[in-house]
C-alpha cells in the first residue's frame, strides 16, 4: 500500500483513505495529485436528508436559513468548489463527496451535558484524594454503532430549535422516552420542565467536531450546554438507553477518560468552568 493512503474504519467499511500532510490540508494551498475516496451514501429521498447535489430540484441556499434547513456554518462562511460542491472549512479529509452524513456541508447537531456533583451515601460531597478538588459526574451513553462512550446527543431536526433538540435527544437516548406510554412521557416532561429550560444551561461550546464521518463536503458542527442537577432530580429519575444507545450510567470525569470524537474536550471545558477535578 502507497505510503500516502491508509486504511481507515468509515461507516460499516473499509476504505482507503488518502493521507493529507498538515502543509496541504488548507483548501488555498494547490495539490495536484489529491485524490481522496469517494463514499456517498444514497438515502433514498429521506426527508431528512438532502438530495444528491446532481439532482436538477435541488438547489440549496449555501450559507443561508434554507428554508427550514439551517446551512450556516458555526465557523462564518465556507467556500465552495466549482462543481458547487461546499468545503469543509477546516480543509481536506482524504474523503470527498457526502459520505455518511444526512446533509451536505454543516450537519447541525446538540450534545447536552447532564452533570452533578459525586456524593457519598449520606450526600455529603465528594472530593478527590490528589487534586482535593470536588469530583463531577456526567450523564454518558453507549453508542451502538461504535461502541464508544459519549455525550447523549443528536442531530437537530429541520426547523427544530436547539434547545428542544438538547432535551429530546437526552431523553430518547437516556431515559428511553421513546418506548414510554403517552402517560410516562408526560410524566417525564413534567419532571423535567424546568430541568432543561435555557437558565438553567449553561452553554459550553458551539463549532466544528472532529467527527470520523467528516468529509470534504459534509461535517459536523454542534451546541454543546451543560445542564447541572443541583436540586437532586435524578434521584427520581432511572437511566434507561434507548434510540441510539445500548448503554448508559453516570461518569466520574477526569482526563483519562476514552470518549467519541471530540467530546472529551467539552467535559473538559465543562469541568474547568466548576472547578472540579479534573
Amino acid at each position: 500500500m502507497p505510503n500516502n493512503i491508509q486504511l481507515y474504519h468509515y461507516g460499516n467499511k473499509v476504505v482507503s483513505r488518502a493521507l493529507v500532510p498538515k502543509d496541504k490540508k488548507h483548501w488555498s494551498v494547490t495539490w495536484k495529485d489529491y485524490s481522496p475516496v469517494a463514499v456517498n451514501v444514497d438515502f433514498e429521498n429521506k426527508l431528512w436528508a438532502d438530495p444528491q447535489i446532481s439532482d436538477s430540484n435541488f438547489k440549496p441556499a449555501w450559507n443561508q436559513l434554507d428554508g427550514k434547513v439551517d446551512r450556516r456554518s458555526h465557523t462564518g462562511k465556507y467556500l465552495l468548489d466549482n462543481n458547487g460542491y461546499p468545503l469543509n472549512p477546516t480543509g481536506r479529509t482524504g474523503i470527498n463527496l457526502r459520505g455518511v452524513l444526512g446533509r451536505w456541508g454543516p450537519n447541525h447537531a446538540a450534545d447536552p451535558i447532564v452533570t452533578r456533583w459525586k456524593k457519598d451515601a449520606n450526600k455529603a460531597q465528594m472530593f478527590h484524594p490528589i487534586s482535593k478538588l470536588p469530583i463531577l459526574q456526567f450523564i454518558a451513553i453507549l453508542r451502538s454503532d461504535v461502541n464508544e462512550w459519549a455525550i447523549p446527543g443528536g442531530m437537530v431536526d429541520a426547523g427544530e430549535q436547539v434547545s428542544a433538540t438538547l432535551k429530546r435527544e437526552f431523553c430518547e437516548e437516556s431515559l428511553n422516552m421513546l418506548e414510554m406510554s403517552p402517560d410516562q412521557r408526560k410524566a417525564l416532561q413534567q419532571q423535567l420542565k424546568s430541568f432543561f429550560n435555557e437558565e438553567n444551561g449553561k452553554p459550553i461550546y458551539s463549532g466544528y467536531v472532529e467527527d470520523p464521518r467528516n468529509t470534504d463536503n459534509a461535517w459536523m458542527e454542534t451546541v454543546a450546554v451543560e445542564f447541572h442537577d443541583q436540586n437532586d432530580i435524578f434521584d427520581k429519575i432511572t437511566l434507561n438507553a434507548g434510540d441510539d444507545a445500548k448503554g448508559v450510567r453516570w461518569v466520574d470525569i477526569d482526563r483519562t477518560l476514552n470518549l467519541y470524537a471530540n467530546h472529551l474536550k467539552f467535559i473538559e471545558m465543562t469541568v474547568n468552568i466548576r472547578n472540579g477535578h479534573w
